[in-house]
């Protein structure tokens, strides 16, 4: 059974996404939120603890919490696949291998997966897309452990992150991310469904286990009038979120 600080800080997310407590709104003070619910000011506290290393609210000391996000976007600390953040917004994640195949590992694949070069590594070119609407591509490299495992995984599989975990075990634990943009080349036009030249933002990330182990790394392209990035600052707190474009 949950605690009842996590109750509460489930309650208030629920809030936050119904936007009872719209972004750039202050929570109900915490003798008030204590009232409501039936306990004390540290159980309040436990529970907007929560919310805060999340990124969903932002604090400053002697002032009361400010709503930075709701649960439509997604603090990059989460390590959140991007399957798992489409279901926290009540959205369908699809997803469609186009191209597989093993070459030898490059100099920039051994780089990002400490592998020696010409290591055979897996390539996949997935589009991924939100309720049936093409928004990303994904470019990625496996590295050769985890290869066999992903290459048995069926094209249209919604979560490869979450399949791993489900045939071996395998957790991503922790990722490396760079934000740039790029102009759409002619196929990634074609299957994003942009005008060639678009701009389309760009995450070059690098995945690794608990222990440090790579993973994969990956080249992820979104349309830019489906994904935005922010970030959120504060003396304790700079995350960067992911969420779907106003």
């Amino acid at each position: 059974m949950a605690a009842r600080h996590e109750e509460i800080a489930d309650e208030l997310r629920r809030a936050i996404g119904r936007e009872e407590y719209a972004v750039g709104a202050r929570l109900p003070a915490e003798t008030d939120l204590a009232t409501r619910y039936g306990v004390s000011r540290g159980t309040v506290r436990q529970a907007v603890a929560a919310l805060t290393a999340e990124g969903l609210i932002g604090s400053r000391q002697g002032a009361r919490r400010v709503v930075l996000a709701s649960r439509r976007s997604q603090s990059f600390a989460e390590l959140r696949s991007f399957a798992q953040w489409a279901r926290a917004m009540g959205r369908e994640a699809s997803g469609h291998v186009v191209a597989q195949e093993y070459r030898p590992a490059t100099a920039e694949d051994t780089v990002h997966l400490q592998l020696p070069h010409g290591t055979p590594v897996l390539h996949v070119l997935r589009l991924r897309g939100l309720d049936g609407e093409p928004v990303l591509l994904e470019r990625t490299v496996y590295a050769d452990w985890i290869s066999p495992a992903v290459e048995s995984i069926e094209p249209d599989c919604p979560s490869v992150t979450q399949r791993l975990l489900d045939d071996t075990g395998l957790v991503f634990a922790y990722g490396e991310h760079v934000i740039d943009a790029v102009a759409a080349g002619a196929r990634d036009a074609e299957l994003l469904g942009v005008r060639r030249t678009s701009p389309l933002l760009r995450v070059r990330r690098v995945t690794t286990t608990r222990e440090g182990r790579p993973v994969e790394w990956s080249d992820d392209r979104y349309r830019p009038d489906a994904v935005s990035f922010s970030v959120h600052n504060s003396i304790g707190n700079n995350a960067l979120a992911r969420k779907t474009a106003e």
